[in-house]
């Protein structure tokens, strides 16, 4: 089985040339190593080879591996991936560097309300529900401009858009979908980042303009599997 520094090498080279074949350089897209349910001793071996950027899906257990990652490694920059609830808000704001799933206005509204007691302002991104799938999260395509502004005008720090494309569908419609919203909604001085593809389509997201890809397993390999109970 491959290692973890050899499978970051390979994601990278992979990134590297799409990049390139998109006309693009390959330093302007960066690398969000997916590290949920993944141990500490993995986020360790991806730190050792050089990885600094990770994303986790749940605040309690990023609270439980990066602190101490942090305080030996205090370039390491912490992504929000996941769902956030609102009482978890201010746990997040202390632990993440970005939110890449701002998907309502309830939880922008508790996100600047922290913030403005904190100071602590994370970059944020707009998760958006290209798909239009009831059981995902995400704000309606036909609600994204408005809820940016919104967003915005509450003080919140609107740094990109998000999207996690239907399974069933093709996916590079998802993204050139997403690319869209983003060019319309972008600030003269601030053009939206792009966090779209994962572990089987983040050639593709790149080819569609992708400033963060999201790797789990192409980096970590398969997810620990849990003992079944007993």
């Amino acid at each position: 089985m491959a290692t973890i520094a050899e499978n970051l090498a390979e994601v990278k080279r992979r990134m590297a040339e799409a990049a390139e074949a998109a006309g693009r350089d390959p330093e302007a897209v960066a690398l969000v190593a997916v590290s949920k349910v993944q141990p500490p001793e993995a986020v360790e071996a991806a730190l050792a080879a050089g990885q600094r950027v990770f994303g986790e899906n749940r605040v309690q257990e990023a609270k439980a591996k990066f602190p101490a990652l942090r305080a030996r490694f205090p370039d390491l920059r912490l992504h929000l991936i996941g769902p956030l609830q609102t009482n978890k808000v201010k746990e997040a704001l202390a632990l993440f560097d970005v939110i890449e799933t701002l998907d309502r206005p309830k939880l922008a509204q508790a996100l600047a309300r922290e913030a403005g007691k904190t100071g602590q302002r994370p970059a944020c991104f707009v998760q958006v529900n290209t798909g239009e799938e009831p059981q995902k999260a995400g704000i309606m395509p036909r609600d994204a401009d408005a809820f940016v502004a919104e967003s915005r005008a509450l003080g919140l720090e609107i740094r990109g858009l998000m999207c996690i494309p239907p399974v069933d569908e093709e996916a590079a419609l998802h993204f050139a979908f997403l690319r869209e919203i983003a060019r319309r909604n972008s600030l003269p001085d601030a053009p939206l980042a792009l966090s779209m593809g994962m572990s089987g389509d983040y050639e593709t997201a790149i080819r569609f303009g992708a400033d963060l890809v999201r790797v789990g397993t192409g980096v970590f390999g398969p997810r620990p599997v849990k003992p079944a109970a007993v």
